[in-house]
């Protein structure tokens, strides 16, 4: 068993208030979830308008397939328009 965990810090430029940042962040995570199956929080930052901490987890029995998802899942994040992508991690368990 493999446990991949990715979290991606995001810079949300066009957010000028939190409930403008809450809409940005939860159409990411919902589309995330949907194409992906993967867990998804936002993990830090929740006060400040332009900044957010996406965690994204997936459990598989191959860690090439579960880099493959984590991969596609960070390829979205960077090609969604309203984030800009400063920073990411990703670790093996």
């Amino acid at each position: 068993m493999v446990i991949g965990v990715i979290t991606i810090e995001l810079h949300l430029p066009s957010a000028n208030s939190l409930k403008a940042k809450r809409k940005i962040v939860l159409s990411l995570k919902d589309r995330l979830k949907a194409k992906f199956n993967l867990s998804v929080a936002e993990l830090d930052d929740n006060d400040l308008w332009q900044r957010c901490v996406l965690g994204m987890a997936i459990i598989a029995n191959d860690k090439v397939y579960a880099n493959n998802v984590l991969s596609k899942a960070a390829d979205m994040v960077n090609s969604t328009p309203d984030a800009v992508v400063t920073g990411s991690n990703l670790e093996w368990f």
